[in-house]
């Protein structure tokens, strides 16, 4: 009888270790990849701020890549692995986050297997912190799935029964019904000019009409609670879409500006009381104004 289980337990000492590595090797691979497809996505993103959140990520892979490889170094006794690129990042921004989320995902599962399965603490904790940055990567590419995945068939219907186009769409208009349009559009303006500040930052012109944009939107409330006419729930960000560039930001503005004007000039043709007339009277010059200030960025671009 044997009673000395030290041989096997260097064996299996040996073995865990080689286990190790090996899993090591495939992180290495794995962070290296992640590196070269986030590198694209970030140049693919069509705005900063998920630029900007890519481009976090990624310093987080380089901080997982560079922790890895001097674990390998360690662990191989002053060995450098040679890094391969093992899975090939899609051309496409849509493609490519849905493959980073799932990658992501099924790299959670892999981090905190080794974490599972490492004798040493400090590996275990590196693999675990790596694992809860992993997953919150996963939670952000989500997101940015949620963001591009664009309107249902339901949500186009509802965006040609909406704000300007949908007043410009009905055959015959109410009291009621006038008010409500005009309402979405004001909703639609604010949640647009809004995303262009969260996008692209302090831009005078988009940050005064936006301010211009919320008195627009407390005048009609006079009128809805006047009229008593229910307010329409604002559903504006379901019809958002983040230009690409400034310039594209002005241009939106103006397309905006125009549709708003043209909703108010519809309405005005119609038989309306005193003090509604007046308002949209108001509105519809302050578009003008508007119009003609997006008009000289649109120049300047």
């Amino acid at each position: 009888m044997n009673y000395y289980p030290y041989p096997s337990y260097h064996h299996a000492l040996m073995r865990s270790q080689k286990k190790l590595i090996q899993d090591l090797e495939k992180a290495i691979n794995g962070e290296y990849s992640a590196l070269a497809c986030y590198k694209k996505l970030a140049q693919l993103a069509p705005d900063k701020p998920t630029k900007k959140r890519i481009e976090e990520i990624r310093n987080d892979e380089q901080r997982h890549y560079t922790e890895f490889r001097r674990l390998y170094t360690q662990l191989t006794g002053g060995g450098q692995p040679t890094p391969q690129i093992t899975e090939q990042c899609p051309d496409s921004f849509k493609k490519g986050i849905a493959f980073a989320f799932n990658d992501e995902q099924e790299t959670v599962d892999f981090y905190l297997d080794i974490a599972d399965h490492a004798q040493d603490p400090s590996v275990k904790e590196i693999f675990r912190r790596a694992a809860a940055d992993e997953q919150n990567h996963a939670v952000w590419f989500l997101s940015f799935q949620m963001k591009g995945a664009g309107p249902s068939e339901d949500e186009r219907q509802n965006i040609e029964e909406f704000g300007a186009q949908g007043a410009m769409n009905a055959a015959t208009l109410t009291v009621p019904e006038m008010l409500t349009y005009a309402m979405q559009d004001e909703y639609l303006a604010q949640a647009r000019y809004q995303d262009i500040l969260n996008t692209f930052g302090y831009v005078r012109t988009f940050a005064r009409i936006k301010e211009a944009e919320m008195r627009h939107i407390a005048a009609l409330n006079t009128l809805f609670a006047r009229y008593q006419v229910p307010l329409p729930e604002d559903i504006s960000q379901l019809f958002i879409v983040t230009p690409e560039n400034i310039k594209r930001a002005y241009g939106a503005g103006v397309r905006g500006e125009i549709d708003n004007i043209a909703m108010y000039n519809k309405f005005l043709t119609y038989e309306l009381p005193a003090d509604i007339r007046v308002v949209f009277t108001q509105l519809r010059d302050a578009s003008v104004n508007h119009l003609a200030a997006f008009e000289r960025g649109l120049e300047r671009e």
